[in-house]
C-alpha cells in the first residue's frame, strides 16, 4: 500500500481565483498526487501524494509550467505573511477615484474624436509596436496557455486587441492594453484585500523569544524554543509559546485568541497562549507548546485551509467561469457572422469579465472567516457558513454548554447509616481518575473537607453511566439511576431534582449508601443569547442532557426551550438524524468532548470554548475561542449576513457581463469604453465584501 504524504508549498505569484485553478490543475497532472488544494489567501498548495513517485522538484516543475509569474521558493517553508495595517478605505476611494479619471478620460477621448486624430498623426507599424511592447507580458501568457488548450480571460481581450489592429485602429488596440493593465491592477487589489484578513492574523504571532538557560536570560527566535523551557515575559510583551505558569502574577490580553477584548488575571498554575499579550506584571511560563502546534498556530492554520472548504455556490462559481468564456466567444462569432462588424466583436471579447464571477464568492469568504477568527470564532471553511445560513434547529448540551461547566457539590445525603464523611470519602476516593466535571466537583468539595483520599483500584469509566471502583476492597459504584439501583419512593430525589439539581447515586456493594447532589451556573448571557436565536426566526431550540426528566425540566423551563432527558451518546446522535431525515438544518452546540459524536453529526458543530482543546477545535465545524454564548446568534447573523453579501456579488456581476455583452453585440459600447468597463466588477465586490472583515455584531 501506498506512503501517502501531505505536503504543503508555498507558491508565489497566484493574484486571481484563475491563477490558483491553473496552478491546481498542473499539480494533480502528476503521477503520485492523490489530491490538491490550492490556497488563494494562504498562498499555497496542500498535497497528497506518494512520496515515492513525485517529490517537491517536480512539483516545482509543475507550478511554473502553469504560468510564468508562479512559482515555488527553493526552501519548502511557508512564505512570511507581512503586516497589512487595518482596511484603508481612502485605498478603495483613491482606486476608485484613479480609475474613474483613466474612464473620464477614454469617454471623453472617444468622443472629441481625439483617438481618430492620434490615429491618424501616427504611423500604424510604430502604434504596432507600442501595442505589443504595452501588452507583451499578458500576450506572452495568453500564447502559452493557448498551446495548452486553455482558454483565459485575458484570451479574450487579447483576440479584442488582434481584431483592433485587423482594421487598422492601433489607437484603440492601445487603450484596450492600457486599461488591462490597470485592470490587472484591480484584480491583484481585490485579492490582496481577500487576503488581507488572514495576513493581519499571522503577523500577530511573536517572532522571538526570553528564555532561561545555564542561569541566564537569552533572547532568541520563537523556533529555537525548547519543550519544558521556561520563557519569561515583561509588562507589553507577547506571550510566544503555549504554557504553564511557574511563578508570578500578570494581567493578560487575550483577545488574539479569544477575540474578548477584557483581560484576565494569571498567576501560578494557569494556562496561558501564544500570541497573548503581558499588560501588567511579570511572568516564568514552562513551554508545552511551540509554533504550530500551539493555540494560536491551529486557528492560523485553519483559517489559512478554511479556502479548501468551498461552498457549493463558490464550487457553481467556478465551474459556470470555465464555460463562461467558450460561450463569449460564440457570442462574439456570432455577432460578426450577423453584423460583419469587427469592433462589436472586439468589444464583446474585451467586455465579458469573468475574473469576477470567480471572485464573487472566495473574496467575501475569506473576509469573513478571516474576520471572524479576530472575534474569537474560528469558521472551517465556506461551506459550514454556506449551510449555517440555513439552520432552522439547535440542539444544546447542558454541562459546560449553557452552564458553566464548574458544578458544585450543594447537598451530601448519607444512607444505612453512614456519615457525611464517609460518603465523601467514598465518592472523592473512587472519582480520583475521573475528568467528568462533577468528578471534579465532588474532589473539590472533599479537600474543602480536609477529607482524605484512599486508593483505587479496576477504575472503571462507563459513558453516560458513571464510573465503578473499588475502594478499601469494596466495589463502589457513582452515577445516574442507568448506573445505580434506587427506591422509587425516595423523596429526597424528587425536592433536590425539582430545584434543577443534578445527583450523584453512590452504591457500596450494589447497595444504596448515600446522594452527592451538585448544582451548576447558567451561563448568564444565555437567556439574552436564545431571544436574539428567536429573533433570527430560529424557533426549534431543544436541550440534548443526560440528567434526569426532572432536573432537564427546571433548566428548559428557565430558558423557555424544549428537553428531552436521560440521554446517552448515542441518543443525541439519533435526535440529530431524526431531525435531518425532516430536512432540517441541525446545529448542535456542545463542549467538543463528550458531544462529539453528535457535533460530527450534526449539519453544523459549534464547540464551545475551544481554546487549548484539540478535541473541541477537531470535532466541531465551528469553534468558539471564547465561552460566550452572544457568539452563537452573532456566527449565525455572520453566515447569513455573508450569504447575502455573496448573492449581491453574483447578481451584480451577472446582470452587469449580460447589460455589456447586449450592448457590445448591438454596437452600443466601443472596445475602448468595454475595456474601461471591463474592471470596475472587480470594484464593485471589492468594497462589498470589504463590509465583512470589520462587521458589527
Amino acid at each position: 500500500m501506498a506512503n501517502i504524504q501531505t505536503l504543503e508549498v508555498p507558491i508565489r505569484g497566484m493574484d486571481c481565483v484563475e491563477c490558483t485553478q491553473h496552478v491546481q490543475h498542473a499539480i494533480s497532472k502528476l503521477d503520485g498526487v492523490k489530491s490538491v488544494d490550492v490556497l488563494l489567501a494562504a498562498e499555497k498548495a496542500i498535497i497528497q501524494l506518494d512520496p515515492e513517485k513525485v517529490g517537491l522538484p517536480a512539483i516545482r516543475k509543475a507550478v511554473a509550467s502553469a504560468g510564468d509569474e508562479y512559482s515555488v521558493p527553493e526552501t519548502n517553508e511557508t512564505l512570511p505573511n507581512q503586516p497589512m495595517g487595518d482596511f484603508n478605505k481612502q485605498l478603495i476611494t483613491l482606486l476608485v477615484i484613479v480609475f474613474s479619471i483613466v474612464l473620464s478620460i477614454v469617454i471623453f477621448g472617444e468622443w472629441l474624436g481625439l483617438f481618430k486624430l492620434l490615429d491618424s498623426l501616427v504611423p500604424f507599424p510604430v502604434g504596432l509596436i507600442i501595442v505589443l511592447a504595452g501588452g507583451y507580458p499578458i500576450f506572452r501568457n495568453v500564447i502559452r496557455v493557448t498551446f495548452k488548450g486553455q482558454i483565459i480571460s485575458h484570451t479574450l481581450m487579447t483576440l479584442g486587441v488582434i481584431a483592433a489592429l485587423a482594421v487598422g485602429e492601433w489607437v484603440t488596440a492601445a487603450i484596450v492594453v492600457v486599461l488591462m493593465r490597470v485592470g490587472e491592477y484591480v484584480e491583484n487589489f481585490t485579492t490582496e484585500g481577500a487576503r488581507r484578513a488572514v495576513k493581519e492574523l499571522t503577523s500577530i504571532a511573536p517572532q522571538t523569544a526570553r528564555v532561561e538557560r545555564n542561569g541566564e536570560e537569552i533572547e532568541i527566535p520563537v523556533a529555537e524554543v525548547k519543550i519544558d523551557e521556561v520563557v519569561i515575559t515583561r509588562p507589553g510583551e507577547k506571550i510566544p509559546v503555549d504554557g504553564e505558569v511557574v511563578s508570578g502574577e500578570a494581567t493578560i490580553d487575550q483577545a488574539a485568541i479569544t477575540g474578548e477584548s477584557m483581560p484576565v488575571e494569571v498567576t501560578k498554575g494557569n494556562h496561558v497562549f501564544a500570541a497573548t499579550i503581558t499588560k501588567l506584571g511579570s511572568l516564568r511560563i514552562k513551554t508545552l507548546k511551540i509554533g504550530t502546534d500551539t493555540t494560536f498556530g491551529r486557528v492560523v492554520k485553519m483559517v489559512e485551509e478554511a479556502e479548501a472548504n468551498r461552498a457549493n455556490v463558490q464550487q457553481f462559481a467556478d465551474k459556470f467561469s470555465t464555460y463562461y468564456l467558450p460561450i463569449v466567444i460564440v457570442i462574439a462569432t456570432l455577432t460578426f457572422l450577423i453584423s460583419g462588424n469587427p469592433l462589436s466583436t472586439a468589444a464583446v471579447l474585451v467586455v465579458a469579465c469573468s475574473c469576477s464571477i470567480a471572485l464573487a464568492t472566495p473574496v467575501a469568504m475569506l473576509a469573513s472567516i478571516g474576520g471572524s477568527a479576530k472575534r474569537g470564532l474560528l469558521i472551517k471553511g465556506g461551506k459550514y457558513l454556506e449551510v449555517l445560513a440555513r439552520a432552522d434547529v439547535i440542539l444544546v448540551d447542558k454541562t459546560g454548554t449553557l452552564t458553566l461547566g464548574q458544578p458544585k457539590i450543594t447537598d451530601v445525603i448519607s444512607l444505612n447509616g453512614l456519615s457525611e464523611t464517609e460518603i465523601l470519602t467514598l465518592a472523592a476516593s473512587a472519582e480520583r481518575y475521573s475528568e467528568h466535571p462533577l468528578a471534579e466537583a465532588v474532589r473539590v468539595k472533599a479537600r474543602i473537607e480536609n477529607i482524605k483520599i484512599s486508593d483505587v483500584e479496576d477504575f472503571e469509566a462507563i459513558t453516560g453511566q458513571g464510573i465503578r471502583a473499588k475502594v478499601n476492597g469494596s466495589l463502589i459504584e457513582i452515577g445516574n439511576r442507568r448506573l445505580v439501583s434506587i427506591p422509587d419512593n425516595l423523596s429526597v430525589v424528587q425536592n433536590l431534582e425539582e430545584t434543577g439539581k443534578t445527583l450523584l447515586f453512590i452504591s457500596r456493594g450494589k447497595q444504596l449508601v448515600g446522594i452527592l447532589a451538585a448544582s451548576d451556573t447558567l451561563r448568564s448571557e444565555v437567556p439574552t443569547s436564545i431571544i436574539e436565536l428567536r429573533k433570527l426566526g430560529i424557533n426549534k431550540i431543544e436541550l440534548l442532557t443526560g440528567d434526569n426528566e426532572r432536573t432537564a425540566s427546571a433548566l428548559a423551563n428557565q430558558l423557555g426551550i424544549e428537553y428531552r432527558a436521560s440521554l446517552l451518546p448515542e441518543n443525541k446522535i439519533e435526535i440529530v438524524k431524526e431531525y435531518q431525515s425532516k430536512g432540517h438544518i441541525v446545529v448542535m452546540i456542545g463542549d467538543g468532548v463528550n458531544d462529539a459524536p453528535a457535533l460530527a453529526q450534526s449539519n453544523i458543530g459549534i464547540s464551545m470554548g475551544a481554546g487549548g482543546t484539540d478535541i473541541a477545535i477537531e470535532a466541531s465545524h465551528i469553534a468558539l475561542l471564547r465561552e460566550d454564548w452572544t457568539l452563537i446568534p452573532e456566527v449565525i447573523g455572520i453566515a447569513r449576513r455573508t450569504m447575502g453579501i455573496i448573492k449581491m456579488n453574483l447578481g451584480f456581476t451577472a446582470v452587469y457581463n449580460v447589460v455589456g455583452l447586449t450592448l457590445a453585440a448591438f454596437g452600443f459600447l466601443p472596445p475602448v469604453l468595454a475595456a474601461a468597463a471591463q474592471s470596475l466588477p472587480d470594484i464593485g465586490i471589492l468594497t462589498n465584501s470589504a463590509r465583512l472583515i470589520n462587521q458589527k455584531k
